[in-house]
């Protein structure tokens, strides 16, 4: 049987049935600061297509967010809605989970690639200078 899914002792169906202020005082302090001083015009702007995205998940059919708001708090109402948030260079699929509220949505879309080394290069170190070319 698989574990329901808990936010500080709450359901996700009961964090999406609270106020905006009863679910502000369960996030940690930062998350808490940032929502209380308002929703920046993006953020409100992507939380209306979320809204629009949710009912039409309802209906059936499949929706999916292109947004450069990376500052904005997963809330519960988010749940199951797929966004391509941009990372600088392109836009990454993010599907939005349960697990994932209260946290950024730029955590989810990673700004740099890990370093891969791989051979050097010629004359990128001081033994390669000695590397036969063929």
């Amino acid at each position: 049987m698989p574990k329901e899914f808990m936010y500080r002792g709450h359901t996700l169906s009961s964090l999406q049935g609270m106020s905006m202020d009863e679910f502000i005082d369960l996030l940690p302090s930062r998350q808490r600061r940032s929502l209380q001083r308002g929703l920046t015009p993006e953020q409100r702007i992507l939380l209306e297509k979320m809204r629009k995205a949710q009912e039409a998940l309802k209906k059936g059919e499949d929706v999916t967010i292109k947004t450069h708001v990376r500052d904005m708090i997963i809330l519960p109402e988010m749940a199951g809605v797929k966004i391509l948030v941009h990372n600088g260079k392109e836009f990454f699929p993010v599907e939005i989970k349960p697990e994932m509220i209260g946290h950024y949505l730029g955590e989810f879309a990673i700004t740099n690639k890990p370093v891969r080394h791989g051979t050097p290069g010629i004359g990128a170190s001081r033994s390669s200078m000695y590397v036969p070319l063929k």
